[in-house]
């Protein structure tokens, strides 16, 4: 804990933070988390940490989690190399396994342990709990990456209803029981949708969207979705911010009140964003 405060300024930073809690409770955020927030250990704890917070106050959080480097580091121990394109994991039926063995499995439990020890109630699920994410092949080139058709949201919602922070791993079924791997960016945000949530928290490795990608002066601090497809056709938004561009603004289409890219390498950055004036990332609206 950090001495340099008065237990007055403690209590003055509280009473600044009641209106933007006012504001929350009861409402659900979704968390898309992913990226160096989730390998760098100081920084994992801290992002459970904001979760449990939020929670505690009367958050509706639900966390959506990746873990490509995890399924890279497995498949390499097991002999396989990974493939991408476009961005995307060529994903055959012995990937799809592994990709369901380190999200569902190891990834997900993981995450759901260290919220229960940072003091908050939380349960994991998968894409394919109650076929929480249907989806169709997106591309034969890909094998088994999945397209989402559809959100069955109700295990998620009945979580919510009990207190718990739902951890999803972000894997989907067809009708016919194929399991399929899904891009974390694109789920969370149907799932943002389907709930209609207040915020949708894209964790990723960068500050957000710059008008010059080398100077992080030049964030963005909001954008709309008009402004959003001016910047893709100046290039300004491009490579690997396009799809979580895309995924914000699928969001919004879908239901979501205001999608945020933000940097989560920062100390608490959910917490900024959510908690004070000056907020974390680039906002879509």
């Amino acid at each position: 804990m950090n001495t340099d405060f008065s237990n007055a300024e403690r209590a003055q930073i509280l009473v600044e933070a009641l209106p933007y809690i006012e504001k929350y409770v009861g409402e659900v955020v979704v968390v898309k988390y992913g990226g160096n927030a989730m390998i760098n250990e100081q920084l994992r704890q801290q992002v459970m940490e904001d979760i449990v917070l939020l929670q505690l106050i009367g958050v509706k959080v639900v966390l959506v989690h990746g873990g490509g480097p995890e399924i890279s580091e497995l498949m390499g121990k097991l002999g396989k190399k990974a493939e991408f394109v476009d961005g995307l994991r060529v994903t055959d039926k012995e990937t799809v396994d592994i990709v369901q063995m380190v999200l569902a499995g190891k990834v997900n439990k993981t995450l759901v342990n260290l919220l229960e020890a940072k003091g908050g109630r939380a349960i994991g699920l998968s894409g394919l709990d109650g076929r929480l994410i249907e989806c169709k092949m997106k591309d034969e080139r890909l094998g088994y990456v999945g397209s989402v058709t559809k959100i069955n949201i109700a295990p998620v919602t009945d979580l919510l209803e009990k207190g718990y922070i739902p951890v999803v791993s972000t894997i989907g079924c067809d009708s016919e029981g194929n399991t399929y791997n899904i891009n974390g960016d694109t789920a969370a945000a149907y799932i943002a949708g389907a709930l209609e949530a207040k915020r949708l928290l894209m964790l990723t490795d960068i500050a957000g969207v710059m008008m010059d990608k080398d100077d992080p002066n030049s964030l963005i601090r909001e954008l709309s979705v008009i402004q959003a497809k001016e910047l893709f056709d100046k290039g300004v938004i491009s490579g690997g911010m396009i799809p979580k561009v895309e995924c914000c603004i699928t969001a919004l289409k879908r239901g979501v009140r205001k999608a945020i890219i933000m940097d989560g390498r920062v100390p608490h950055s959910i917490l900024m964003e959510l908690l004070t004036d000056e907020g974390a990332g680039t906002m879509f609206v």
